[in-house]
This record gives C-alpha cells, sequence and structure tokens, in this order.
C-alpha cells in the first residue's frame, strides 16, 4: 500500500483530491461534476472516520452501513444513488491506482433513481415567459436572447451562460454548443431566435466598444458580466426565470432552466420531431435518457382524450 492510503482524515482528503483531479484530467469532468463527487465522497470519508475507518480499510458492510445510515436520515433514492455511484467512482481508480485490491461497493446494488416525470411548459406558458422578458424595463434585449435561446435549443443552463460570442456571428442558422465532458454538437435555430441574436449582438457591440475605448480587455463572452468567471453565472439566470415567471403569471415554482429544456424537447415530440434527433439536440449520450420525454407525452395525450373524447365523458344524470 502507497502512502496515500495511510490512515487519517487528511489521508482520505487526499484520496477524493487525486481522484477530482484525474476525473478533471483525464475525462474532462464540469466543474460542477467535480465539486458534486468532492461533496459526496467527503461526506463519506466523515462516516468512515466517525467509526475509524478509512477508504482503504472500508469493506463492503461498511459502505453498506453507510448507505442504510444515508435512507435513515431521508435522504432520496436519487440522492443515495448518486453517493454509491461516486463511492465506486472512486474504488475503481483506487484499484487503477494500486491503492487497493478490490473495489468493496462494485457488488452492491443501488436504491436506482426514481421514475418521476421531467416537469414541462405549456406552449402557452412558453409564450407568456418570451413575452415577460421582451417587457422587462431593465435588459430586454439581453433577456429576450437568453429566453429565446433557451427554448430554442434546449441547452442546459451552464451551456447557454457560457456561450462565446464568437458561435452567435454571421446570423447562423446552427449554434455550436459545448456541452458536458468538452462534446461539441450542433443545434438548429428558429428564426425568433436569431432575431433575438442579431438584436443583442448590437447592443454587445456597442458596450464591448466602449470597454475597448476604455483600455478595458474586451469580453468573450455572449453574455458578460464583470465577475471573476466573465460570464452571467447560473444561479443569477434562475433567479431572472423566476423573475419572468412571476411577471407572466406562472408560478415561479414550476419554471426552471430545466423546465425549459423538458418544454424543449417534449414540443419537439408533439410536433412530430424524431427522438434520435432530439436526443443529439439535447447531447444525450443515450437514447433511452431521451425517452422519458415519450411518457411525457403519453400523459398529456392520454389526457386529451379523457377530457375530450365523447366516450370517456361522465353520462349527465338522468
Amino acid at each position: 500500500m502507497t502512502d496515500t492510503a495511510a490512515q487519517g482524515p487528511d489521508a482520505m482528503a487526499h484520496w477524493i483530491q487525486t481522484f477530482v483531479a484525474a476525473q478533471a484530467a483525464e475525462l474532462d469532468a464540469a466543474r460542477n461534476t467535480q465539486l458534486a463527487y468532492a461533496r459526496d465522497l467527503s461526506d463519506v470519508a466523515g462516516w468512515l472516520a466517525d467509526k475509524g475507518l478509512h477508504f482503504a480499510t472500508a469493506t463492503q458492510d461498511d459502505v453498506t452501513g453507510y448507505l442504510i445510515d444515508c435512507d435513515n436520515q431521508g435522504l432520496s433514492r436519487a440522492t443515495r444513488a448518486r453517493r454509491l455511484s461516486s463511492i465506486r467512482q472512486l474504488y475503481r481508480f483506487a484499484f487503477e491506482e494500486g491503492w487497493r485490491s478490490d473495489n468493496p461497493a462494485i457488488q452492491i446494488k443501488g436504491p436506482g433513481k426514481s421514475k418521476s416525470l421531467p416537469k414541462t411548459l405549456t406552449v402557452d406558458e412558453v409564450g407568456r415567459l418570451m413575452q415577460a422578458a421582451r417587457d422587462c424595463e431593465v435588459d430586454a434585449v439581453k433577456n429576450t436572447c437568453l429566453m429565446e435561446l433557451l427554448y430554442a435549443t434546449g441547452m442546459r443552463v451552464t451551456e447557454l451562460v457560457s456561450l462565446p460570442v464568437s458561435a452567435a456571428r454571421g446570423d447562423p442558422r446552427m449554434l455550436l454548443v459545448r456541452g458536458k465532458g468538452g462534446k461539441e454538437r450542433l443545434v438548429p435555430l428558429s428564426p425568433p431566435a436569431r432575431a433575438a441574436v442579431t438584436a443583442w449582438l448590437i447592443d454587445w457591440d456597442a458596450a464591448q466598444e466602449q470597454r475597448r475605448t476604455a483600455g478595458k480587455p474586451v469580453s468573450k463572452y455572449l453574455f458578460p458580466t464583470r465577475g471573476k468567471i466573465g460570464h452571467m453565472t447560473r444561479q443569477r439566470f434562475f433567479f431572472l426565470i423566476k423573475e419572468l415567471a412571476l411577471t407572466a403569471g406562472i408560478p415561479p415554482a414550476d419554471v426552471t432552466p430545466h423546465t425549459m429544456r423538458h418544454a424543449f424537447a417534449t414540443h419537439l415530440l408533439a410536433g412530430g420531431a424524431d427522438l434520435r434527433a432530439i436526443q443529439i439536440m439535447l447531447g444525450h449520450a443515450d437514447v433511452a435518457t431521451t425517452e422519458i420525454y415519450t411518457h411525457v407525452l403519453d400523459e398529456a395525450l392520454s389526457a386529451l382524450v379523457l377530457t375530450h373524447h365523447p366516450l370517456a365523458r361522465k353520462p349527465k344524470p338522468q
């Protein structure tokens, strides 16, 4: 066993740091994925340390005990499944590095993720959100561009806020998006989205010209800010979409950036789009992930039949 596997909380922290760094270097794991691994594994390390255990010596029973404790805490099935996945990934890495000769988590059956269907929005609700963006007293042009791009492409919020301005130049019919793991994909732009991008670039160019004149660096992002990362944060856009929901008369709890992504996919499928094409545009690695939208559509069609089909209506009392 190497020094890395020495006992003690500090050594476990070193395991986590080395594993996360390897994920970033070898698999180009997104920053949010790295942070998720670190949070999950730090919780595991704390639990093990309290019991005088260590990553290097934990058994299958120990890992099972940790998961049972997570269940007793009331953690969701999705959270417990993610924690187990993080443990498995750590131990697979430890095996490859020679820190362990086995993976004590490999045979443990996880709780699985819940099969709940994704929340989505109606076409009318999306239209009201777009109108709310156009009616903003401040940043209406930028907000309209953000919302039109989100609905037209189904991008993840991180992909949207970090778009380089170069991707939007030249009135493109297709937008190049860099997704999870650095994988790139092309998504088509609707006429309203292209118009919104064109309008925003006029404002963007004017603002950046002022910065250039003042001797300040010009941003490389389509939605720049003065913050450290240089572009709008995911959190700021989250709050923005909640504000737009309020203005549109839609419960804010029903509207998130991911809800818009679901709306994009569901509305495309309802319009007759091919499931494989939707998979590519969403950036799903497996079409099975995309297939959940067929269930959303099935529910909507069932409700339509039960509401409007004459034989489904309850007979009037005599």
